[in-house]
């Protein structure tokens, strides 16, 4: 049985969660949606801005800085930069088939449902908190960690952001046949 929590009786907090919920989901599907690149990519800019209402939310302060300006700021640029250099045009593009739309807005909905049952039906985790006294939120302590403990991962990620920015960058190149 699924428990609908009383929109009447929520919180201030419960009321942010729920629109920045539905921005989300819905800035998410429009992204994939939209015909328009440009459009797909501020769609794409609105989400992850919500994603950092998210984690203001959470009180991580600092993550939600960081994905502001990470995702929302460069990893943004880099895709509109990207977008533009491709010079993508509508007599070029090839358009996908109705089933496939269908089957994307069907696959959308369903993982939608199973999401809010999941969260409907997600009972608190209840046991002692083990609390280790140290602020995960401090960036001194992030940065230690993340450069101690996460080093290789942490570089491995670079490396595949730089590929990606010259593969973007070598497929929009247009070839010279001219000799």
């Amino acid at each position: 049985m699924i428990h609908i929590p009383d929109i009447a009786n929520a919180t201030p907090i419960q009321i942010i969660f729920f629109v920045l919920s539905v921005i989300t989901l819905a800035t998410a599907f429009l992204t994939i949606y939209s015909k328009n690149p440009m459009h797909s990519a501020i769609y794409l800019v609105i989400c992850f801005t919500s994603i950092t209402g998210h984690y203001l939310l959470l009180n991580a302060q600092f993550l939600a800085i960081v994905n502001f300006i990470v995702y929302t700021g460069a990893i943004m640029i880099l895709i509109v930069f990207t977008i533009m250099l491709m010079n993508l045009n509508k007599e070029n593009e090839m358009h996908k088939p109705r089933v496939t739309r269908l089957g994307a807005i069907v696959l959308f909905c369903l993982m939608s449902l199973i999401l809010i049952a999941i969260f409907i039906n997600s009972k608190p985790i209840v046991g002692e908190y083990v609390i280790t006294g140290e602020d995960y939120q401090s960036i001194k302590i992030l940065g230690k960690v993340l450069l101690n403990e996460y080093m290789v991962p942490f570089e491995f990620a670079s490396i595949l952001l730089l590929v990606a920015m010259i593969g973007a960058v070598l497929l929009s190149k247009k070839e010279n046949n001219e000799k």
